[in-house]
C-alpha cells in the first residue's frame, strides 16, 4: 500500500518506520528538520532538545523501546540512577520512594489509603483522589507538571491509576544516548532504508477525499494519491485540512473542546552539577517549577567536555508566559543558591506547539470522521502512557487497527 505522512514528528515517523517494511511510506514534514518536538538543537556545544527532555520514562523496557526494537531501530537507551529523586523545604535531595519523609505524621497515616486508591480510584481528578490535602498536592503537582504537564486537578484519577500501573509494569526512565535526535535519526534510517522517504521543508495542503475515504494529500499544489493518510499534527489541525462536509458535528464539537496541555523549559549551563545525578529530581516546594534534570551525566556528548546540561520544566498555570518565566527563572535561583550557571534557552510550549496536542486522559484515539484518515501523536496516546510513551502506545493501538482494517 501506498501510505502518506503527514508530519515527521516522533509518533509519525514510529507509524512510518512500523510499515515501511511492507508498504511504500512517504512522510511530509513542513519544517526543515523532522523529529518536532523530538530532536536535538546544537548550540555553544551543547544539545539542546525542541522539546523532550532527553529521556524516556520507562527507559529500554518500556513501550518506546518495544516499538523502536520491533522496526528495527538502533537505539542505545541507559537507564538512570537514581530512578528519581525529591528536593525537600530545606534543599536536601531524598530518594523518590523516601517520599513519606516529606509528610506530618497525619498526612503520612493516608498512606495505606492511597495505595489502595492508586489501584481502584477511578473519579474525579487526582487533587480529589489525594483528598486535596494540601501536603499531598504538592508531591501530585510536582509529579505531574513533570510528567504530563498539568496539576494535580487536571489530570483525570483514572489516567494517573493507568499511568502508575503501566509504571509498575515498565520500570523507571533513561536517557537515548545522542538524546532525541539519536531516537527520530534512526527511525528516519530506517524508513530510508526500507525505501521510504522523509521530505523536508513539504507542507501538506490539504487531504483529498473521495467517497468519504482519504485518497492522498495536496503538497505544494501537487496532487499525491495513497491509499492511507497517517496524520501527526493532532486532531483538530487534521480536521482543518480536509473539506468540512466530512467533519462529523459530534466530532467537530469534541475536538473543539479539547485543549492541549502547556509548559516552560528553562535551560541552564554549569560546570559543576547543579543537580547531581541523571535522573528526574521533583521539586515540590517552589512556585512554578515541577522537576529538573541532568542527563549529561550518562551522555556526555549533550553538552561541551567539564559542562553539564540541566533542563527544568513547569507547567503554564496562567496565560501570561513572561510571568510564568520569571517565577520559575526565580525558582531555580531559590533551588541553587550560590551555584553558578548561565541560562541557555528558554523555550514556551503552547497553542498549536504545546506540550500534548491533548493533555493526557483526554487523548481522542488514531480515527476520524474519514475512513483511511489516522492520527497519532500526542494527540492519540495510549491510556496510561507518559509523554513519548503514551506516543508509542497510540502508534501500537493504531498498528492494531491497521492490521485488522487491512
Amino acid at each position: 500500500m501506498k501510505v502518506s505522512v503527514i508530519g515527521g514528528g516522533l509518533g509519525g515517523l514510529l507509524a512510518g518506520a512500523a510499515l515501511s517494511k511492507d508498504h511504500d511510506v512517504h512522510i511530509y514534514e513542513q519544517l526543515e528538520i523532522y523529529g518536532g518536538r523530538f530532536t536535538n538543537l546544537p548550540y555553544k556545544g551543547f544539545q539542546l532538545s525542541t522539546g523532550a527532555f532527553h529521556m524516556i520514562p520507562h527507559g529500554p523496557t518500556g513501550p518506546l523501546a518495544s516499538l523502536l526494537r520491533d522496526v528495527g531501530a538502533n537505539v542505545d537507551i541507559v537507564k538512570t540512577n537514581p530512578e528519581a529523586t525529591f528536593m525537600t523545604k530545606d534543599l536536601k535531595q531524598i530518594p523518590f520512594r523516601d517520599f513519606n519523609e516529606l509528610l506530618s505524621a497525619a498526612s503520612r497515616s493516608r498512606i495505606p489509603a492511597l495505595v489502595m486508591r492508586t489501584v481502584t480510584h477511578k473519579k474525579g481528578n487526582v487533587a480529589d483522589m489525594v483528598w486535596n490535602d494540601p501536603e499531598w498536592l504538592a508531591i501530585a503537582d510536582s509529579c505531574c507538571g513533570w510528567a504530563l504537564s498539568t496539576t494535580a486537578q487536571n489530570t483525570p484519577a483514572s489516567e494517573a491509576v493507568a499511568i502508575l500501573t503501566t509504571t509498575r509494569k515498565y520500570g523507571t526512565p533513561g536517557v537515548p544516548m545522542g538524546g532525541c535526535k539519536g531516537v527520530v535519526d534512526a527511525l528516519a534510517d530506517v524508513i530510508e532504508s526500507n525505501g521510504g522517504s522523509v521530505s523536508l521543508n513539504s507542507k501538506v495542503d490539504s487531504i483529498m477525499v473521495e467517497d468519504g475515504k482519504a485518497a492522498g494529500v495536496v503538497v505544494g499544489g501537487e496532487r499525491i494519491s495513497s491509499d492511507i493518510v497517517i496524520s501527526n499534527i493532532g486532531h483538530k489541525l487534521t480536521s482543518r485540512l480536509y473539506d468540512g462536509k466530512y467533519l462529523e458535528p459530534k466530532y467537530a464539537g469534541v475536538i473543539n473542546k479539547v485543549r492541549p496541555s502547556a509548559g516552560i523549559k528553562i535551560v541552564l549551563a554549569a560546570e559543576e552539577p547543579l543537580v547531581g545525578h541523571p535522573a528526574a529530581m521533583f521539586t515540590p516546594y517552589t512556585q512554578r517549577v515541577n522537576g529538573i534534570n541532568e542527563v549529561s551525566h550518562i551522555d556526555p556528548s549533550l553538552a561541551p567536555e567539564g559542562m553539564h546540561l540541566t533542563m527544568s520544566h513547569q507547567t503554564m498555570r496562567t496565560p501570561d508566559v513572561q510571568k510564568e518565566i520569571e517565577l520559575g527563572l526565580q525558582d531555580l535561583k531559590n533551588l541553587f543558591p550560590g551555584k553558578k550557571y548561565s541560562v541557555l534557552m528558554v523555550q514556551s510550549y503552547r497553542d498549536d506547539w504545546p506540550v500534548n496536542r491533548i493533555s493526557s486522559g483526554f487523548d481522542l484515539g488514531n480515527l476520524t470522521p474519514v475512513r483511511g484518515l489516522f492520527v497519532v501523536g500526542d494527540g492519540a496516546k495510549g491510556k496510561g502512557g507518559i509523554e513519548v510513551e503514551g506516543i508509542a502506545l497510540g502508534v501500537r493501538n493504531f498498528l492494531d487497527i491497521f492490521d485488522k482494517a487491512y
